[in-house]
């Protein structure tokens, strides 16, 4: 988290300091749902890259649901959300019928 004592000497109202911490907090949480995203689908893509199918279709549901709570949460847009679900939904049904 931030320091909040250095970050008090720049805002001048009380309610700019208040949004100032409000900021903080919500950066952070924001930071790490877009670190657990991005960490899913990579996961996801390596699973797909080492061709590796079972592995790929058990891992499909998580990544689905993770996509769908940030989508929900406004880390990423719905087309972007469903742009991503329908890419590895594709690679995987193709990995499978290999």
């Amino acid at each position: 988290m931030l320091n909040y004592i250095t970050v008090r000497t720049m805002a001048n109202h009380v309610s700019s300091i208040k949004r100032v911490r409000t900021e903080a907090k919500r950066t952070e949480v924001n930071r790490k749902n877009k670190t657990r995203l991005r960490h899913q689908i990579r996961a996801m893509r390596r699973a797909l890259t080492a061709k590796d199918p079972s592995g790929a279709a058990d891992l499909l549901p998580k990544t689905f649901s993770v996509i769908d709570r940030s989508a929900k949460l406004g880390i990423i847009k719905k087309n972007t959300a469903a742009r991503y679900k329908s890419n590895l939904h594709l690679k995987v049904k193709a990995l499978a019928t290999k």
